[in-house]
């Protein structure tokens, strides 16, 4: 744990969190933060990237050189993995090494540790910094990202449908909706009238705003936001 932070039972942090629940984002971080033994946490969507903004950061208290030059790059990489990746990587913490050239303050650790997490429908992460040399509780780690998805359920305005799924147009919703049904470009355009080009246009279209890499990612997304 951190110099200064006193160790607390899981049911006591538990309660503490619940308590926090109508305290904003902020209070209940600090407290999954120090109950991980991190130094400094962020939070953020990735299934609403956007490689132009830093907008899908719902909260974090790292120093904003790291945000910009690591936050972001590992936002952008963890929302380009598999569908199949991302459910299996849900509430475990992993670590990653950050690149050589990139400053950090005096004692944290090189190391951040990603937990992937689902709060209602979005599809969100948290990352911790830590001091160099700690010893780090696989158990307090799990714990956090169980508890962090149960906090996060509670701000409906950040956790919400993506924005990404206002963005299909109705032919688009029409076509991924023949794509869950198993049909194949030839046959959307027949049943659409429409030809096989412009189907293929479409199906382009939605994997670009999905951010899917396959047409089963694509139809994934569409479940988990009730698009079809």
């Amino acid at each position: 744990m951190r110099q200064g932070v006193i160790i607390v039972t899981r049911g006591t942090f538990l309660g503490s969190l619940y308590e926090l629940s109508d305290s904003g984002w902020h209070s209940g971080l600090e407290l999954i933060r120090d109950y991980a033994g991190a130094r400094h946490f962020l939070v953020a969507r990735f299934d609403q990237y956007s490689d132009a903004h830093m907008d899908t950061i719902v909260t974090s208290d790292w120093p904003f050189d790291l945000v910009r030059s690591l936050g972001t790059s590992l936002i952008s990489s963890h929302s380009r993995s598999s569908e199949f990746r991302r459910c299996l990587g849900a509430f475990e913490p992993t670590f990653h090494d950050m690149p050589e050239d990139v400053v950090i303050p005096t004692g944290l650790s090189r190391r951040v540790c990603i937990i992937p997490f689902n709060a209602g429908e979005a599809r969100m992460l948290l990352m911790l910094l830590f001091d160099d040399g700690l010893y780090l509780s696989q158990d307090r780690l799990r714990d956090s990202a169980v508890a962090i998805s149960y906090f996060a359920a509670g701000f409906p305005g950040d956790c919400g449908r993506s924005d990404r799924s206002a963005d299909l147009t109705e032919r688009e919703i029409e076509c991924l909706s023949w794509i869950g049904e198993g049909k194949t470009s030839d046959e959307i355009a027949l049943i659409i009238g429409i030809s096989r080009n412009t189907v293929n246009n479409y199906i382009t279209s939605i994997m670009n705003k999905t951010g899917a890499r396959t047409r089963s990612e694509a139809v994934a997304f569409g479940v988990r936001n009730q698009i079809i």
